[in-house]
């Protein structure tokens, strides 16, 4: 006896699908059966007439359909601070430059309209979901809802004072008043998110580590970024920064360390024992020439990798595509061997890395039944592509963002034939316009 044909909300056909997971895995003519804004079946797509009567299809002939990308970490206001001050050391950049135009500038208002800017340009690009740090996080996530798509936001912590808060009681105080409020929001979760070993103290850190604990948050922090922090960390507390937080307790599963450019190999055991993800962020650290990370060494001891691009003031784009070939180009320049990451392993890094690393796997960074159907599709059908022998490659060393023609958070349409659904681009482009009359030097 035949099974009943059941109704669904969405099916999205495509010439190649990459579920991510299991990896290694190409399909061809599937499709992905949407109900509720989850995966409800990956299939042949010979097999979907008997099975599925969905509300709304989309045929894609020439597409490859893949995860959306979550950036494991950025900025996102910083986007209205975009070629502020570029070509200049980090300490330098930072104290000279960024820092400055923050205390004048940064706001609720600022903090919302660049982030909204930001979403704007990572859903273009084929983001699904970002893991950001910044001052006024109740802000930031009220532009990524009315963005419409996934974020992690950080409940940020210095030991100096902002516009925002007045010091690290103040800072985490804010930070979990707009986690309480906004616990019920599904795109949004939360991560606790001291700045830097260089900007947070004993006392802060012992603060973020019974907070993580309690309520079972991620850790995301710079570490490792620069020599000169290692070399400060080594005068200030007659240890690394790496050492500092082990003797602090905070190295575990939750923790994001974010760089981790400086590495000896006990550190990379380190971080490896204790199951610590890194967020790779490859064009931030070579602009701003704090060196490559050891990315390679770091997989093969088993150490969660996602990527990230950093803000948009020192990279200067939110391009996961760009992220995915330098990070597969730079380990294998650094290791001496070709395949020391491979296009695959790439992509995990830009999709199912990152959601591990946040904890939230179980519902995106593969296509995967039962997990919420955010997806994008990338258009192959284009002269600079041709020939395809495989789409992984391609997604990995020749697509660019602007070959991404369609994404959806939640089973919900966001890009639709490379134009955003839910914002005006031409209002966003007036809005940038406004903060950087304000803002020019």
């Amino acid at each position: 006896m035949s099974r009943p044909v059941q109704a669904v909300d969405l099916l999205i056909e495509a010439r190649w699908i990459v579920p991510v997971e299991p990896s290694g895995l190409v399909l061809e003519n599937h499709a992905v059966v949407v109900d509720q804004g989850r995966i409800v079946e990956l299939l042949p797509q010979s097999e979907v007439a008997d099975r599925f009567a969905p509300r709304s299809r989309n045929c894609l002939e020439q597409h490859v359909l893949l995860p959306g990308f979550v950036n494991l970490h950025t900025h996102a206001a910083m986007t209205l601070l975009r070629g502020l001050a570029d070509d200049r050391p980090l300490m330098q950049w930072l104290q000279d430059h960024v820092w400055p135009a923050e205390a004048q500038h940064v706001s609720a208002s600022f903090v919302h309209d660049g982030t909204l800017l930001a979403c704007a340009e990572m859903l273009r690009g084929g983001i699904t979901c970002f893991n950001d740090m910044y001052f006024f996080p109740g802000a930031a996530a009220e532009a990524v809802l009315a963005a419409g798509m996934r974020a992690a936001i950080g409940l940020i912590a210095v030991d100096f004072p902002s516009n925002y808060a007045a010091d690290a009681d103040d800072y985490l105080a804010k930070g979990l008043a707009v986690r309480d409020q906004l616990l019920d929001e599904p795109l949004l979760s939360f991560c606790l998110a001291p700045h830097a070993p260089y900007t947070v103290g004993e006392r802060s850190f012992a603060q973020v580590l019974t907070l993580a604990e309690q309520i079972e948050l991620p850790v995301h922090l710079h570490l490792h970024e620069t020599a000169q922090e290692i070399e400060d960390s080594l005068q200030r507390f007659g240890r690394r920064p790496i050492e500092r937080l082990r003797r602090l307790g905070l190295l575990g599963p939750g923790l994001i360390a974010v760089h981790a450019v400086h590495l000896d190999a006990h550190e990379m055991e380190l971080l490896a024992e204790h199951g610590c993800s890194v967020a790779h962020c490859p064009s931030s650290n070579l602009k701003l020439a704090s060196g490559i990370a050891p990315i390679s060494r770091l997989s093969d001891r088993g150490v969660n990798i996602g990527l990230g691009t950093d803000g948009a003031a020192s990279n200067n784009r939110l391009d996961l595509f760009q992220e995915m070939r330098l990070a597969a180009l730079l380990a294998k320049a650094q290791s001496g061997r070709a395949d020391a990451i491979d296009a695959h392993r790439a992509l995990h890094m830009a999709t199912l890395g990152g959601a591990r690393a946040l904890g939230l796997d179980a519902g995106i960074g593969s296509i995967v039944a039962g997990k919420f159907a955010d997806l994008c599709a990338v258009n192959l059908a284009d002269v600079a592509l041709a020939p395809c022998y495989d789409p992984v490659s391609h997604l990995t060393y020749a697509v660019g963002r602007e070959h991404v023609s369609d994404v959806w958070v939640a089973g919900r349409r966001r890009v639709e034939n490379r134009q955003l659904v839910e914002n005006n681009e031409t209002g966003l482009i007036k809005l940038a316009l406004l903060w950087q009359n304000k803002i020019r030097p």
